[in-house]
């Protein structure tokens, strides 16, 4: 589908909201969190092979959009797209079993503690509009170090080309969005203050019809 000129700027506000903004510039390690898109794997390479990290960490198993895709395991696939990019084996670690974002951090955690990795600073490299959801979550289940986060650096509408499917793409953010509202009570992240006219364009969105995405209509918001 085609969005609207005002469905493209509602969804314009809550994509920036979700961007955290952060400059890397150093860290501990980079952990890259499991889904459909390779392109995390190249953000973590890069970061790598600039020097902006000494270690990288794939974490992720499958899901119902990943089985046919990445039949190995969307960490398995991420380390072998980060090896053809020229980072060495020894600098990269998988953990094969999250499921969720949570998992994505607890077990990532649980993992470098056993391989003796200090871990003062983490970037999580996610899909562009996963950042602040990474961010809280990590910030819930890992509060002892410093969180940063990375993605790729692709505007609004660079993205939806990517994806090739504009609805696919709002839905997306709009479930997002969503998330970061009812997850902090449920003790998943910690919450943060969502703009007025980000809170605005979510309920133009979901009475739009951008609602695939939302964890049940109990728990949207409006």
């Amino acid at each position: 589908m085609r969005l609207t000129e005002a469905e493209r700027a509602d969804a314009l506000l809550v994509w920036e909201y979700h961007r955290m903004g952060h400059r890397v510039e150093s860290a501990s390690v980079a952990v890259g969190l499991g889904s459909h898109d390779l392109g995390v794997a190249d953000v973590a390479a890069r970061l790598y092979l600039a020097g902006a990290v000494p270690r990288l960490l794939f974490t992720g198993a499958n899901s119902a959009t990943t089985r046919a895709s990445m039949p190995r395991g969307e960490a398995v696939h991420y380390r072998e797209r980060a090896l053809a990019l020229g980072v060495p084996a020894s600098h990269v670690l998988v953990e094969p079993r999250a499921t969720n974002t949570g998992e994505n951090i607890t077990l990532s955690r649980a993992l470098l503690a056993r391989e003796g990795v200090e871990v003062a600073s983490v970037v999580l490299v996610s899909k562009p509009y996963e950042e602040r959801r990474a961010y809280a979550t990590a910030r819930r289940l890992w509060p002892d170090v410093e969180v940063l986060c990375a993605s790729a650096e692709l505007g609004f509408d660079e993205y939806v080309a990517a994806i090739g499917d504009a609805k696919k793409v709002v839905d997306m953010l709009v479930g997002a969005l969503q998330r970061l509202v009812v997850y902090p009570g449920q003790g998943f992240m910690i919450a943060q203050e969502v703009p007025a006219e980000v809170d605005a364009a979510f309920r133009r969105l979901c009475a739009a019809g951008f609602t695939s995405r939302l964890v049940g209509a109990s728990a949207a918001r409006g």
